[in-house]
Protein backbone atom coordinates (compact mmCIF):
# COMPACT_ATOMS: atom_id res chain seq x y z
CA UNK A 1 0.00 0.00 0.00
CA UNK A 2 2.89 2.16 0.31
CA UNK A 3 3.04 5.40 -2.04
CA UNK A 4 5.56 6.99 -3.55
CA UNK A 5 6.36 9.65 -2.45
CA UNK A 6 9.74 12.22 -1.83
CA UNK A 7 9.72 12.10 2.23
CA UNK A 8 8.51 9.28 3.68
CA UNK A 9 6.28 10.45 6.36
CA UNK A 10 5.16 8.46 9.34
CA UNK A 11 1.97 9.71 9.75
CA UNK A 12 1.42 9.20 5.98
CA UNK A 13 2.76 5.46 6.14
CA UNK A 14 0.36 4.98 9.12
CA UNK A 15 -2.64 6.65 6.68
CA UNK A 16 -2.03 4.32 4.17
CA UNK A 17 -2.82 1.41 6.11
CA UNK A 18 -5.45 2.52 8.61
CA UNK A 19 -6.48 5.74 7.44
CA UNK A 20 -10.15 4.61 5.79
CA UNK A 21 -12.90 5.11 7.70
CA UNK A 22 -13.44 2.01 9.18
CA UNK A 23 -10.28 0.38 9.67
CA UNK A 24 -9.49 2.29 13.28
CA UNK A 25 -12.80 1.27 14.68
CA UNK A 26 -12.27 -2.53 13.54
CA UNK A 27 -9.11 -2.35 15.82
CA UNK A 28 -10.75 -0.10 18.37
CA UNK A 29 -12.99 -3.29 18.95
CA UNK A 30 -10.45 -5.60 18.30
CA UNK A 31 -8.70 -3.47 21.48
CA UNK A 32 -12.04 -4.41 23.49
CA UNK A 33 -11.81 -7.76 22.92
CA UNK A 34 -14.14 -8.54 20.58
CA UNK A 35 -12.36 -11.20 18.20
CA UNK A 36 -14.84 -12.73 15.86
CA UNK A 37 -16.52 -11.46 12.99
CA UNK A 38 -20.20 -11.21 13.90
CA UNK A 39 -18.92 -9.44 16.90
CA UNK A 40 -17.34 -6.79 14.88
CA UNK A 41 -19.94 -6.65 12.47
CA UNK A 42 -22.59 -5.57 15.74
CA UNK A 43 -20.62 -3.37 16.87
CA UNK A 44 -18.73 -1.07 14.00
CA UNK A 45 -22.14 0.81 13.24
CA UNK A 46 -22.68 0.81 9.45
CA UNK A 47 -19.99 -0.80 8.08
CA UNK A 48 -20.82 -3.50 5.09
CA UNK A 49 -19.95 -6.63 5.26
CA UNK A 50 -17.89 -6.49 2.71
CA UNK A 51 -15.35 -3.84 3.76
CA UNK A 52 -15.46 -5.55 7.24
CA UNK A 53 -13.79 -8.68 5.32
CA UNK A 54 -11.86 -6.46 3.48
CA UNK A 55 -10.21 -4.33 6.10
CA UNK A 56 -10.21 -7.48 8.38
CA UNK A 57 -7.69 -8.58 5.23
CA UNK A 58 -5.90 -6.01 5.06
CA UNK A 59 -5.07 -5.94 8.78
CA UNK A 60 -3.66 -9.93 8.64
CA UNK A 61 -1.72 -9.13 5.54
CA UNK A 62 -0.07 -6.62 7.30
CA UNK A 63 0.72 -8.30 10.60
CA UNK A 64 -1.77 -6.53 12.80
CA UNK A 65 -4.12 -9.56 13.59
CA UNK A 66 -3.87 -13.31 12.91
CA UNK A 67 -6.46 -15.15 12.23
CA UNK A 68 -7.36 -18.17 14.25
CA UNK A 69 -9.80 -20.76 13.43
CA UNK A 70 -11.90 -22.28 16.20
CA UNK A 71 -14.43 -24.64 14.21
CA UNK A 72 -13.34 -25.73 11.10
CA UNK A 73 -16.90 -27.34 9.88
CA UNK A 74 -17.97 -24.87 8.91
CA UNK A 75 -15.00 -22.37 8.83
CA UNK A 76 -15.41 -20.07 11.58
CA UNK A 77 -12.34 -17.20 12.86
CA UNK A 78 -11.21 -15.41 15.48
CA UNK A 79 -8.96 -12.31 14.67
CA UNK A 80 -6.29 -11.78 17.30
CA UNK A 81 -4.05 -8.63 17.50
CA UNK A 82 -0.53 -8.93 17.23
CA UNK A 83 1.86 -6.65 18.54
CA UNK A 84 1.79 -4.33 16.12
CA UNK A 85 -1.86 -4.26 16.55
CA UNK A 86 -1.62 -3.56 20.17
CA UNK A 87 0.77 -0.61 19.74
CA UNK A 88 -2.32 0.73 17.79
CA UNK A 89 -3.74 0.86 20.90
CA UNK A 90 -2.19 4.60 21.25
CA UNK A 91 -3.48 5.78 17.84
CA UNK A 92 -7.77 4.65 18.71
CA UNK A 93 -6.90 6.40 22.15
CA UNK A 94 -5.53 9.56 21.12
CA UNK A 95 -8.49 9.95 18.68
CA UNK A 96 -11.24 9.02 21.68
CA UNK A 97 -9.41 11.83 23.55
CA UNK A 98 -9.69 14.34 20.72
CA UNK A 99 -13.12 12.91 19.95
CA UNK A 100 -14.30 13.11 24.02
CA UNK A 101 -13.27 16.79 23.78
CA UNK A 102 -14.20 18.40 20.71
CA UNK A 103 -17.44 15.98 19.43
CA UNK A 104 -20.22 14.43 20.59
CA UNK A 105 -19.35 10.96 22.36
CA UNK A 106 -20.98 8.32 24.65
CA UNK A 107 -17.90 6.55 25.14
CA UNK A 108 -14.71 7.71 27.25
CA UNK A 109 -11.52 6.37 27.79
CA UNK A 110 -10.73 5.18 31.10
CA UNK A 111 -8.55 3.12 33.40
CA UNK A 112 -10.18 -0.36 33.83
CA UNK A 113 -9.70 -0.22 37.35
CA UNK A 114 -10.31 3.08 39.37
CA UNK A 115 -12.34 4.42 36.21
CA UNK A 116 -11.10 7.52 35.81
CA UNK A 117 -10.22 9.63 32.47
CA UNK A 118 -7.10 8.86 31.27
CA UNK A 119 -4.58 11.45 28.98
CA UNK A 120 -1.80 10.33 26.70
CA UNK A 121 1.63 12.01 27.13
CA UNK A 122 4.87 11.86 24.74
CA UNK A 123 7.28 9.94 26.94
CA UNK A 124 11.04 10.03 25.68
CA UNK A 125 12.63 6.24 26.99
CA UNK A 126 16.19 7.36 26.58
CA UNK A 127 15.82 9.97 28.45
CA UNK A 128 12.83 8.03 30.76
CA UNK A 129 10.81 11.53 31.44
CA UNK A 130 7.48 12.60 29.87
CA UNK A 131 7.53 15.61 27.17
CA UNK A 132 4.88 18.31 26.93
CA UNK A 133 3.40 18.38 23.23
CA UNK A 134 5.36 21.72 22.75
CA UNK A 135 8.28 19.88 22.81
CA UNK A 136 7.18 17.34 20.35
CA UNK A 137 8.19 17.61 16.31
CA UNK A 138 8.50 15.70 13.33
CA UNK A 139 12.06 15.90 11.91
CA UNK A 140 13.68 14.43 9.21
CA UNK A 141 16.58 11.96 10.26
Amino acid sequence: MAQNRTVRCPVAATLDIVGDRWTLLVVRDLLRGRRRYSEIAETVEGIPSSVLSDRLKLLEREGIVVRRYYTHHPPRAEYILTQKGHALGVVVGALSRWGERYGEHDLALVDHECGHGLDLVYHCPTCQRTSPRSRARIVRQ
